[in-house]
């Protein structure tokens, strides 16, 4: 959790991030600049490593340089405590303890992060409205007196991306920061660039993307998108039920796609069967998954037992829907053949 505290007037910002590492730390900064609509003149920090390369003598610190970086972007001076001195900055140390009792008691509960966070702000926002003991006003009435003392936002915030180059394996992923990630089959054995944000990251080759994904901490994680594979596993569909991003997947799809999956099989064997569940899957990649569920309901109390017939229900309630061609179910070519002809050419 991110805590910064305005020492005049007592107004705070709070923000969780999935990570403690630099890169959420120079995020925290930024949110909090556009909270605070500027930056505060001078910052006061303890000693952390996000910031502190080595604690010197006395006052002295050697800073991180991509740090001397940052605040050179936003113009701040900062400052340093004494080490083991919490009590130097201990606003923010009561921030800590404040948010901990009135912010995650109980604990709350949030679909993901993002959610959290506007909730985090909107008590934050509300808290400007506090009267702190020993004061006359409150705290954004105090808050107006002393913005106008704050160094004006840059036009663009600091670009708090990191860029790693990595090559795509035979398994289709990339390996990013001890975690791997899904891109499309066709991309195997290519060189790509990724783009890391703290919460997601954007895989590119070339000048095109070709997978995005939120990013992963801790070691030997996979995030696999379902969608890269398909192709590939309606040419192999015996390889369906062991494929890990089918797995990943089956754990959390609703119950009647289970249901349509073994109709398919036992109308059309296993093999057919498969293949007409994947084109199904295949609808997810630019439909919602609640049309494409209501759809997939109404051909099971149909007793269809086909594809076309889901797209079909599909196309009632959304007019703009084609149904699937021929080529949309052929394997990709083998262009290696052409390799053995391009001297003659």
């Amino acid at each position: 959790m991110f805590c910064m505290r305005s020492k005049g007037s007592g107004k705070h910002f709070v923000r969780c991030f999935p990570c403690e590492r630099q890169q959420a730390f120079f995020e925290g900064l930024i949110e909090a600049f556009n909270f605070f609509g500027g930056i505060f003149p001078t910052l006061i920090y303890d000693n952390l490593s996000s910031a502190v390369a080595q604690v010197l003598k006395g006052k002295k610190r050697k800073l991180q340089d991509s740090f001397i970086k940052f605040k050179a972007y936003y113009n701040f001076t900062a400052r340093f405590c004494n080490v083991n001195q919490g009590h130097e900055k201990g606003g923010v140390e009561g921030l800590v303890g404040f948010a901990r009792r009135n912010y995650m008691v109980p604990v709350p509960e949030a679909p993901d992060l993002a959610t959290l966070n506007q909730d985090l702000l909107r008590q934050c926002y509300g808290y400007g409205g506090h009267r702190m003991a020993g004061r006359s006003r409150t705290v954004n009435e105090l808050y107006e007196q002393e913005k106008g003392h704050l160094i004006s936002l840059p036009p663009e915030p600091f670009d708090n991306v990191e860029i790693c180059e990595g090559k795509v394996d035979k398994y289709a992923t990339v390996s990013i920061d001890k975690n791997r990630y899904s891109v499309p089959v066709l991309y195997g054995g290519t060189k790509v660039r990724s783009l890391l944000y703290v919460e997601r990251l954007e895989i590119f080759h070339g000048n095109k993307q070709i997978a995005a994904h939120r990013r992963l901490y801790g070691n030997n994680k996979w995030q696999l998108d379902p969608q890269h594979y398909l192709e590939l596993l309606y040419q192999r569909p015996l390889a369906f039920d062991s494929s890990r991003a089918i797995r990943q997947w089956r754990k959390k799809w609703p119950t009647c796609l289970e249901q349509l999956l073994t109709r398919f099989r036992d109308k059309l064997g296993s093999s057919r069967g498969t293949r007409e569940f994947i084109s199904v899957l295949q609808l997810f990649k630019s439909h919602g998954p609640e049309q494409i569920v209501s759809a997939v309901k109404t051909a099971l109390e149909a007793g269809v037992g086909s594809s076309a017939a889901v797209v079909q229900l599909l196309r009632e309630s959304q007019p703009d829907i084609q149904p699937l061609s021929n080529w949309e179910r052929m394997p990709a070519p083998d262009i290696r053949v052409y390799d053995q002809i391009g001297g003659r050419i």
